[in-house]
């Protein structure tokens, strides 16, 4: 996070925002710029990916569901922009001791000691490392007692679209993130590449969200994709992995996406309108009462 930092710093908070008096390494000046840029980025994020997922990507036939709410994008938009000020504030305080030193991140390709393959493997490393603790993260947060407190907030959405990516209860939403912040700490990891994976994450954490449940055939049985999270959101126990399958299969929580099987939130839009098609049809031809007496 400190690339981002320094470059505000030099093009607008140090010219234009701050006194030429409080230094650019100031703590306190590093936290208040911190927690206006996570803010920010945070939002933009959100909104851009969410909207763009929204209007592009999203099966807007998936309103007419049963279970879909009524003004549940608007109240998914409210949960979101309410939460994120609060899930800044202990992400503030992991990425001020990044600043400050404190994690394994490094600037150059040559303080690596494996040089180009060692960014391209703490790339594939971050993705496991993470998918593994954000599934017991997340199984830990289905416990009744947790659950009703925290998690619940975010599964009211039965059918989520992509704004019900970051529609979580404040804590929930950060205790699923720490994962992502805890990686730098423990392993090397190059800050453009973290910047990149940041960025990543929160579109994948979009598209699981998308109503968009296809799937390369090869990748089925190894992709934790919006199908198998739309099916957590249906069925509760299941699918809580971020990208793949793997912990699902091992923790003995995997079920194979409705969607995938002809059972799915599309599939059953399409049995309620084939019905109200054939019903329809027969009332068309169905003789009232007054055409059996004329007869």
């Amino acid at each position: 996070m400190d690339l981002v930092l320094n470059y505000a710093d030099s093009s607008l908070l140090t010219p234009y925002i701050y006194p030429e008096t409080w230094l650019e390494d100031d703590p306190s000046r590093q936290i208040i710029s911190l927690f206006f840029l996570t803010n920010l980025g945070a939002l933009v994020l959100y909104l851009l990916f969410g909207t763009l997922s929204y209007y592009f990507i999203f099966d807007h036939s998936l309103t007419k569901h049963p279970q879909f709410l009524e003004n549940q994008v608007q109240r998914e938009i409210k949960q979101s922009l309410s939460a994120l000020p609060w899930m800044s504030i202990p992400t503030v305080a992991i990425f001020f001791a990044e600043v400050r030193g404190y994690s394994k991140l490094y600037d150059n390709i040559g303080d690596s000691p494996y040089g180009w393959f060692g960014v391209i493997t703490s790339m594939l490393s971050f993705l496991f490392f993470t998918d593994m603790l954000i599934y017991w993260i997340h199984r830990f947060l289905h416990h009744k007692f947790f659950y009703k407190r925290l998690h619940k907030a975010h599964h009211l959405w039965k059918i989520p679209t992509p704004f019900a990516s970051h529609a979580f209860h404040p804590l929930d939403g950060f205790l699923q993130s720490v994962p992502y912040h805890l990686y730098p700490f423990l392993f090397p990891l190059h800050k453009v590449t973290y910047l990149g994976l940041y960025v990543f994450v929160n579109i994948w954490t979009v598209s699981i969200h998308d109503g968009d449940y296809r799937v390369p055939t090869a990748l089925k049985e190894i992709i934790n994709g919006c199908a198998h999270h739309t099916d957590h959101h249906l069925f509760f126990n299941y699918n809580y992995g971020q990208y793949f399958t793997l912990w699902d299969k091992i923790g003995g929580s995997y079920k194979n996406p409705s969607s995938f099987e002809g059972m799915g939130p599309l599939d059953l839009l399409k049995k309620l309108n084939e019905s109200k098609l054939a019903n329809g049809h027969r009332d068309d031809k169905m003789p009232d009462g007054d055409s059996f007496k004329n007869k």
